[in-house]
């Protein structure tokens, strides 16, 4: 065991316990496990997450109205108010060489035992007026004591790091600052000198110096550019070896078409394709000649004809005598891709073979018998696909709708009941390049921006409180005229702790308003069957006005349906709000979609209105919520991001993306010795990378 005493700086190890630094001991040792800094290498690596800018303090004599500023002062006093609804509001007097302010923080009563009179403060925030001048911070950190002698500071940029119970942020800085410095060289940079000065990024002791201890802002958004760069690299790395794994072990079916049906589909089609939809389909067809299997992601913003590229890749497998099988979440969704390809392949003599779990057993058994015998040449269904009692005589294509409702091995076990059939992903959520590169860089992409002619334009208006009545009087006239609508809800039933209107309360309400239509409603505690059937009564007209939660945000095609109303617009996400807009303009009429906001219109929602482009909308959503809440959606899991912007890293992205590629080609499993370091650090960063560099 270990000596107690605390070690000297300069005999400092990567794999020193924490517990022995100066300053640290048991106690604080056990406090920095719970962050997950056990040795004096994970206290290099424990980063700011925010800084506070005091590179420009403005004295609080000079705090004006409606400015946001930052200010240093004392505390001079401090009580904790008591309001007429109950809340206790924080208020401190600070002081500095040019006056007063005065601090509010409104239901944080508790900051009394935090903050003491006599200490020195950071504050940011808004200055407001109310009984005069007042500032409610955003922010603030304590910078010293009553009995410090310290003084307003200069031109700093003040890191925040991550703090637990026992030990404030402000400990954890005092403690990196006073071991910083030996710290810092037992970092190893992997990256090469000439790549990384073609990069303009510093070297890696020298950019963890500067988010650590910055100068300005500047350095350390470029001390965290050489982090995100590395980052993004290891990502890349795993998506190169998987995607390299792949075309390695995966031999393709070689599916050249010889237009026998994809010619007649073309000359039967009442439009021309977009020219997205042919360079999407010169991708596939040269995917399923190839050598190499096909494994390529077709995404798509709403209305850009991602069914019919489908459907035409699916012809070329029945024109190398293979099957093709296309899988959707749901059993509405399915019919309505058997409606459209039936309708569509009539003119080539052609009839989708459908296989839902709802149907009677005597027709799932008739049906599974003609796809095993290979009769049934184009098979639509849902998870009823995946059961071991379905088996293809030679399945060549597998379309996956919506694929990531689908979990990892649902989607396998679909693939491996054929051998090595080609596999196309398809997905209604535009994501930006950046995104997709991340999530998907192990796949080919190719994206749908143009609509086809003939789709009714979609007006996005924003309404406020006031203009409420005008709106439902609006929906009233629309379904009169036959039209239909939709009115979406975030919450399904009223709540105490949320003031929100809900889907039931709604339902009751547009009920005995519109006594002369029929008023539906649909959330997600509803039986599937039950909800299904709803959505079918609305799809066949029998309900004009459809009160639900999101559950409609991916689903029924209703050409009839003109009207989206959304309620508390700000309680969704942007690329939610537009899945929920695709909903209406599927018809040749002019849609709309109207925003119910109750108080006043945040800029993102104007931003939203402005276009009806999915990609822009992703973009913005990639912006407003960061990659952390989107990166989920490839259900694959592991992948986290902790210094990468994806919405402002682009450019790292792309090189990083380049660099991977060329260091897997020249050496696929990293068993070159320069290399063995770049596969143990994406391992340490990634768990699941092991699996990818296990063999050779």
């Amino acid at each position: 065991m270990p000596s107690r005493a605390v070690l000297r700086t300069s005999s400092l190890q990567p794999d020193t316990p924490i517990q022995f630094l100066k300053g640290v001991g048991e106690k604080r040792a056990d406090a920095l496990a719970r962050l997950g800094v056990r040795t004096a290498l994970d206290l290099v690596w424990h980063l700011p997450h925010r800084y506070l800018d005091a590179s420009t303090l403005t004295p609080l004599a000079r705090a004006r109205v409606g400015d946001e500023i930052s200010a240093v002062g004392r505390v001079m006093a401090k009580r904790v108010l008591p309001t007429r609804k109950g809340l206790r509001i924080f208020h401190a007097v600070l002081r500095d060489d040019s006056g007063l302010l005065e601090c509010v923080w409104p239901g944080q009563a508790f900051l009394d035992r935090t903050i003491r009179e006599g200490q020195l403060l950071l504050v940011s925030g808004p200055v407001r007026f109310y009984h005069g001048r007042q500032m409610a911070p955003r922010e603030f950190i304590i910078l010293g004591e009553a009995d410090d002698a310290e003084s307003a500071p200069e031109g700093l940029i003040l890191p925040i790091y991550p703090a637990t119970e026992g030990l404030g942020h402000r400990q954890i800085r005092a403690l990196i600052e006073r071991h910083l410095d030996a710290l810092i060289p037992l970092i190893a940079d992997l990256l090469p000198p000439a790549r990384r000065e073609a990069l303009g990024l510093p070297t890696l002791p020298e950019a963890l110096r500067a988010v650590h201890r910055p100068s300005s802002a500047a350095e350390a958004e470029l001390g965290r550019r050489r982090l995100a760069f590395d980052e993004l690299f290891d990502v890349q790395l795993m998506l190169a070896r998987a995607r390299a794994l792949a075309k390695r072990d995966k031999g393709g079916l070689g599916q050249v078409s010889n237009a026998t049906f994809t010619r007649r589909l073309r000359e039967s089609l009442p439009w021309s394709l977009t020219g997205d939809q042919e360079k999407a389909l010169t991708q596939i067809a040269a995917d399923m000649a190839a050598a190499e299997r096909m494994h390529r992601l077709l995404m798509g913003d709403v209305g850009t004809g991602k069914t019919v590229v489908a459907l035409l890749a699916m012809l070329v497998a029945l024109e190398n005598q293979h099957q093709a099988a296309l899988m959707a979440p749901t059993e509405l969704l399915a019919e309505q891709h058997a409606t459209t390809l039936a309708r569509l392949l009539a003119p080539l003599g052609i009839m989708p073979e459908v296989l839902l779990g709802r149907m009677p057993a005597a027709d799932k058994a008739s049906a599974r018998k003609r796809i095993a015998s290979g009769a049934a040449r184009i098979i639509i269904g849902t998870h009823a696909l995946l059961q071991e009692t379905v088996a293809f005589k030679q399945l060549g294509l597998v379309v996956i709708d919506e694929q990531h409702r689908f979990g990892v091995e649902q989607r396998a076990a679909l693939i491996n009941k054929g051998s090595a059939p080609d596999v196309l992903l398809l997905t209604a959520t535009p994501i930006p390049r950046s995104l997709a590169l991340t999530l998907y860089g192990d796949l080919d992409v190719s994206a749908l921006r143009e609509r086809p002619p003939g789709r009714g334009k979609v007006r996005t208006a924003i309404r406020v409180d006031a203009e409420r009545e005008r709106v439902w009087t609006f929906v009233g006239e629309e379904c009169r005229r036959g039209r239909q609508a939709y009115v979406v809800l975030p919450v399904i039933d009223e709540s105490e702790k949320a003031d929100l209107r809900a889907a039931t309360t709604m339902a009751e309400q547009l009920r005995s308003r519109y006594v002369d239509l029929e008023v539906g409603l649909v959330h997600g505690r509803l039986k599937p069957e039950d909800r299904d059937a709803v959505m079918r009564r609305f799809r066949d007209g029998t309900i004009q006005v459809l009160v639900a939660t999101t559950v409609i945000e991916v689903g029924i095609d209703v050409p009839n349906a003109t009207i989206m109303v959304v309620e508390h617009p700000e309680r969704f996400g942007l690329a939610q709000l537009h899945q929920l807009r695709g909903r209406v303009g599927r018809g040749d009429e002019e849609s709309y979609c109207i925003l119910l906001a109750d108080g006043g219109v945040p800029e993102r929602l104007k931003a939203f209105a402005a276009t009806t482009d999915g990609f822009k909308v992703a973009e913005l959503d990639l912006q407003e919520r960061g990659m952390g809440d989107l990166i989920g959606a490839r259900q694959s899991g592991g992948i986290t991001l902790r210094h990468a912007k994806l919405a402002e890293d682009g450019d790292l992205l792309e090189k990083a993306r380049a660099m991977a590629r060329d260091v897997i080609e020249r050496d696929p499993a990293l068993q070159r010795p320069e290399h063995g370091p770049l596969r143990d650090r994406a391992i340490a960063r990634f768990p699941r990378a092991v699996e990818l560099f296990r063999v050779g």
